[in-house]
């Protein structure tokens, strides 16, 4: 039941911080297939100090920057409403993740409709001098997500995180 809490928690937040985006992007109806177009936001390094990162707001006020999963980059969007870690499907797989042990058994609702969802657990994302271990994340269909969404499965193992004056401090 608790998984099941979770799940439904994290597939809220993902759809919940999408909507913005596909609103602002792309006229989407139910019947509608999905868009082949992806726009791409170029993230801001993070500043780099000893176990901390600072990422700055985009013109859209949202924190977008190169993480390091798994010992590879990824962009990836901070997302403080997503109980997890999002990756989509492709980029799992990037990471290590095959298709077998992706076990895509959770059936779940987005902004672009339903898909599946698996559990995993990344070893490792690391951002400016953050370094953090065994991270919580569901992977979704391509189609149900375009890139990698940074929740709380992640900000919850720092010792902080603060936003102020368009900017974002991580600490571990």
């Amino acid at each position: 039941m608790l998984m099941r809490s979770l799940l439904f928690a994290a597939v809220a937040a993902v759809v919940a911080s999408q909507i913005p985006a596909l609103i602002g992007l792309t006229d989407i109806t139910p019947d509608a297939a999905p868009s082949t177009q992806a726009v791409v936001a170029v993230p801001e390094p993070a500043a780099l100090t000893p176990r901390s990162a600072v990422l700055r707001a985009d013109g859209r006020g949202h924190f977008n920057a190169s993480f390091r999963i798994n010992g590879k980059p990824v962009e990836g969007l901070v997302d403080t409403g997503a109980s997890l870690v999002a990756l989509n499907e492709s980029t799992a797989r990037r990471l290590g993740f095959s298709a077998n042990r992706l076990d895509f058994r959770h059936s779940v609702s987005t902004a672009n409709g339903k898909t599946e969802a698996a559990h995993v657990v990344l070893d490792r994302m690391e951002i400016g001098g953050v370094q953090v271990r065994d991270v919580d994340a569901f992977v979704l269909r391509d189609r149900a997500l375009d890139g990698t969404l940074v929740g709380m499965s992640f900000l919850k193992k720092l010792a902080a995180f603060k936003v102020e004056d368009g900017t974002m401090r991580l600490e571990q």
